[in-house]
């Protein structure tokens, strides 16, 4: 038998020594996740762990040591009111993207929008479609994806939603730029976020990132804007007049990604927004229905 406090305070320091950023935090995730328990205060309940449990705990935590994703390690992620599951293959949502659906959720019910159709462009996973899905009363959802390993992702997740009694999430395999043909001046709202990690941008220091998350859903050009291009170019042929978009983007486009709106034409109301980490994070903007 091994003490868990024991157990815990060595997984802590063998992650603290990986250079994990959340070590405490990610020794009792998994801690929780080995013994197959709900939540992390069900840990106060257990004072030992047997010779399995220890076994099993030891090996995750090397793995995370590894820097292997925790997200990767347990099988899902928590996203606003949801869990999600993700593993190889798909990039695993971020806290900072929880602040766009937030303001595409305001916005919507600031419209009085009630059956809003919706569009999100390089839906990974499907974070931002599941999560409006769930949020916002009778909305009608779309996804598109381009990697079919992460559509894949996409598909359980739809499967877990709709047993949780969402409304199921219309799923597509297919690029931003050709989405949806048939839909095209009809969409209330697309939501995008697309890669935007420029080429230039190598010093990236999280080997979660660099080795983990798919290299699709990471790189976008030389300024990092080449598929927020591309989903600008969507919008405008999905919305209807008065549409709106917002699409994420890296804390160091603040001021080009509005930038490309305004200078695409035919979009009002372009304004950029921060996360809850007081960093410029996303863009917003009215279609016109007016192309310049």
């Amino acid at each position: 038998m091994t003490p868990l406090r024991t157990a815990l305070a060595t997984a802590v320091d063998r992650l603290t020594a990986a250079g994990v950023d959340s070590p405490e935090h990610d020794a009792r995730a998994l801690a929780v996740h080995v013994l197959g328990l709900k939540r992390p205060s069900d840990l106060l309940m257990l004072d030992h762990l047997d010779q399995a449990q220890a076994r099993a705990y030891e090996a995750v935590v090397a793995r995370r040591a590894q820097r292997v994703p925790l997200q990767h390690l347990t099988g899902w992620v928590g996203f606003r009111y949801l869990e999600l599951e993700v593993g190889p293959g798909v990039f695993v949502p971020r806290p900072e993207t929880e602040s766009v659906v937030q303001w595409a959720v305001d916005a919507v019910k600031a419209e009085g929008w009630t059956a809003p159709l919706c569009v999100d462009l390089c839906t990974g996973s499907g974070t931002m479609a599941f999560a409006l899905a769930n949020e916002v009363p009778g909305a009608i959802v779309h996804a598109v994806e381009r990697d079919s390993d992460a559509l894949a992702w996409t598909r359980r997740n739809v499967a877990h939603r709709v047993a949780a009694g969402d409304p199921e999430v219309v799923l597509h395999l297919g690029s931003a730029e050709d989405a949806l043909p048939g839909l095209d001046g009809t969409l209330d709202l697309v939501v995008s976020n697309p890669p935007y990690v420029a080429t230039s941008e190598t010093h990236i220091p999280d080997p979660e990132v660099l080795d983990h998350d798919p290299a699709l859903a990471l790189w976008a050009g030389e300024d990092g804007l080449d598929v927020i291009r591309l989903v600008e170019q969507a919008a405008r042929r999905l919305l209807r007049p008065g549409g709106l978009v917002v699409v994420e983007h890296s804390d160091r486009q603040g001021t080009a990604a509005p930038a490309l709106f305004t200078g695409a034409g035919g979009w009002s109301e372009v304004a950029d927004h921060r996360d809850q980490t007081g960093r410029d994070r996303y863009v917003t903007a009215r279609w016109t229905g007016v192309a310049s």
